[in-house]
């Protein structure tokens, strides 16, 4: 595709080129991932060009997991949440959003890359009366406890298959937002109000004190306000306003 209508969040230069990688039909949406070949390439130059990101990514060794499997298509899409892994180098890195809506590759321990946060989108009843639940992934897991709701986030241990805990949309858990203006702001509920035949309207509470509205589908739990599931960037999911930002910029310039 043009790389003019690329994604804001995959952070490429309109100027390096005419044309951007197309993600691969996959787990996630095209406009909600970033291809594989962008990140091997743009973000931890580990190629120069499309063609050194195959050569990696084809060997027949396997040298790129995704989620604990092996990807060979540069163009795999990865979104929030999956877990990218290069056992050569043996760096792990979690796929979250900043405070700005971009993409980030946040480094993790060995210790947290067997597992990863999802999302239920939808809960129903298989043939046979199999109950199973849908996730934000695209997984369906059969046979949940029947405590899982839609909204609801379940820490899944990517190499067992299994759900270790159960993370309630409730007031009093702690949350990372996955759209709307607020992306990528972390918060606690304080309140959820329903609208019949409408949005369900959430309302959070930053670790600033600011609070930030949004609808729930935005809303992606990720632990208890005492403690979360997973380690969040340096700006812990906090959005500074532009007079913030310059001070913090003309700090890091006096430093250096």
């Amino acid at each position: 595709m043009k790389r003019v209508f690329a994604p804001s969040s995959w952070l490429l230069s309109k100027l390096e080129g005419r044309y951007a990688p197309k993600t691969s039909a996959g787990p996630h949406k095209s406009r909600e991932s970033i291809p594989l070949l962008v990140i091997l390439r743009n973000k931890l130059k580990y190629a120069i060009n499309g063609h050194e990101v195959k050569e990696i990514v084809k060997n027949k060794e396997g040298n790129i997991f995704v989620d604990g499997k092996v990807r060979r298509d540069p163009h795999y899409p990865l979104g929030f949440m999956d877990v990218l892994s290069i056992p050569k180098t043996q760096e792990n890195y979690r796929i979250l959003y900043d405070v700005k809506k971009r993409f980030v590759l946040h480094p993790i321990d060995a210790k947290e890359a067997p597992y990863k946060l999802l999302k239920i989108k939808r809960k129903a009843m298989g043939p046979n009366k199999i109950p199973y639940i849908v996730t934000d992934d695209g997984r369906t897991i059969r046979f949940p406890d029947h405590e899982i709701k839609v909204g609801d986030s379940v820490k899944l241990n990517l190499t067992s298959g299994k759900i270790e805990k159960i993370i309630k949309m409730e007031i009093g858990n702690t949350c990372i937002l996955t759209g709307g203006n607020s992306t990528g702001r972390v918060g606690v509920i304080q309140k959820i109000d329903r609208h019949l035949g409408s949005y369900d309207i959430v309302s959070l509470l930053d670790s600033r004190g600011e609070r930030f509205i949004t609808r729930s589908s935005n809303v992606f739990p990720i632990g208890t306000e005492a403690a979360i599931e997973i380690s969040l960037p340096a700006n812990k999911g906090i959005k500074l306003t532009p007079m913030e930002e310059k001070a913090e910029k003309m700090k890091k310039a006096k430093k250096e």
